[in-house]
């Protein structure tokens, strides 16, 4: 709890009042006038500052195929950050979580017959130390911030949301970088931003890692050659680089192009393209397409072949189309379909965010695998007088087969899913809390060869999970 000892420490400065938040599932503060510096003494400089807070609860529970194990997990956490006014462009920013277990499965005890645990309740809490109930704190946000107009440098330990790299919300406690982030603003329609992160704080981890070590917490799969990855805390690699330019079109289009850059590991490149087109001043039909193509670079690693996270000389690709209706603003019904090419694996560590696909639904991925078709339909109605958001949607997954380790990197056979997304503001006395509810089942499409390894938190079975939000 060493890190609350320095925010109460920042707490008895003297600041201005709470500030409500719109909900978000991690901490954030409210946007000032980014052109706003009045500040004159040290004093002013922490009394214009604000404090914002956010607690927490989450329950989940895994049902999976009746003489299976099921899991649930009931969490609970509470945070608070402060960031100060601003003298001559600069602002220094602070925040810390921290969750306590309150009632869930023994994530120690193993399925029988798999000898497999949970694969999303332990989530909630530190997936790196199975038996820790109670302390889990983390200090989120430890930042410098210069701003100038409407650009800013952010360095220090921050959040991060781009293609790659992103909080990836579906847990208890967002992913986190350390380094530096840079968002230039000064060219109408253009925006570009670069970043050099050293250090990742992955979700359902407390601590800060490396960039190799970083991809070393979550389980790492198979090999080309079928065997367990051997690449966790072997990956040799310090730095990450990426540089994005996003520009707006004519005709309600934007683009955007972004290089990543993760030293001696991987190269990936991504172009998207967005916009909509109206057929009257109430519908609009909107698009989307992108491309992502992958190279491996250095030695992928590590200079043994065993150790590597990427074969050396790996290459992948991967496309996707987006079309869609939106009909009074309050409507909108969409197809996606994405293919990730035979050429090989789309590789992404999970430690660090979601698919950027068009096709991705919330509690599965399809990072790890070649050769793939991912198509669903997607619905969603928005009830903006009464706070509600309903989401409904569906998609096939085509993987190759279980058995072709080369493509199929997690032995995830082909699924379709389903997915309920119910979200509610509340107003009045209690503004300031959502809530969140959210069904999904994954159904079995491809053939698990009779082994409960490959159904186990993966296919024929229901995830529930239910989310109290409370900004402040």
């Amino acid at each position: 709890m060493k890190i609350f000892l320095v925010i109460i420490w920042v707490s008895l400065l003297p600041v201005a009042s709470l500030t409500a938040q719109v909900a978000q599932p991690y901490l954030h503060h409210t946007e000032r006038d980014k052109n706003k510096d009045d500040t004159t003494t040290l004093q002013a400089f922490f009394r214009n500052g604000e404090f914002y807070g956010h607690a927490r609860y989450y329950f989940m529970a895994t049902d999976n195929d009746a003489h299976l194990k099921d899991f649930y997990a009931n969490a609970f956490g509470m945070g608070i950050g402060y960031e100060t006014g601003r003298y001559k462009g600069f602002q220094i920013g602070i925040s810390g979580f921290f969750i306590y277990n309150l009632l869930s499965t023994d994530f120690t005890k193993l399925d029988a017959s798999t000898g497999l645990g949970s694969r999303y309740e332990i989530g909630q809490f530190d997936m790196t130390n199975p038996s820790n109930k109670k302390d889990m704190d983390r200090l989120e946000d430890l930042y410098i911030k210069y701003s100038i107009k409407n650009s800013f440098l952010k360095v220090g330990k921050q959040h991060i949301r781009s293609p790659f790299i992103n909080p990836q919300d579906g847990r208890m406690r967002p992913t986190l970088i350390e380094g530096a982030l840079l968002e230039f603003n000064e060219v109408k329609n253009l925006k570009l931003e670069g970043g050099w992160i050293v250090g990742i704080s992955p979700r359902s981890t407390v601590h800060y890692y490396g960039i190799g070590e970083s991809m070393s917490v979550f389980p790492p799969g198979l090999g080309i050659d079928g065997k367990r990855s051997e690449y966790p805390n072997n990956v040799n690699s310090h730095n990450i680089y990426y540089g994005s330019l996003t520009y707006q079109l004519p005709f309600k289009a934007k683009v955007q192009l972004l290089n990543q850059h993760i030293e001696n590991v991987l190269n990936s490149s991504f172009v998207q393209v967005n916009g909509n087109i109206g057929l009257n001043p109430r519908n609009h039909i909107f698009y989307g397409a992108q491309y992502i193509e992958q190279h491996a670079v250095g030695n992928g690693g590590n200079a043994d072949p065993n150790l590597r996270y990427v074969t050396k000389g790996n290459l992948a690709r991967t496309f996707g189309f987006r079309l869609g209706l939106e009909k009074k603003k309050d409507w909108q019904v969409f197809a996606n379909y994405n293919r990730i090419t035979k050429d090989g694996r789309y590789l992404m560590p999970r430690e660090w965010g979601r698919d950027p696909f068009f096709t991705f639904m919330a509690r599965e991925r399809n990072e790890g695998y070649g050769d793939v078709h991912a198509m669903n339909l997607v619905a969603n109605k928005v009830l903006p007088n009464k706070g509600l958001k309903i989401e409904m949607a569906y998609g096939h997954y085509y993987l190759p087969d279980i058995k072709n380790v080369e493509l199929n990197k997690y032995s995830m056979p082909s699924y379709f899913q389903a997915n309920l997304d119910i979200r509610y503001s509340f107003h009045g006395f209690l503004s300031g809390l959502d809530g969140q509810f959210l069904y999904v089942y994954k159904g079995k499409m491809g053939n698990t060869y009779e082994n409960d390894r490959n159904v186990i938190n993966k296919v024929n079975m229901s995830l529930y999970n239910l989310v109290l939000n409370y900004h402040f």
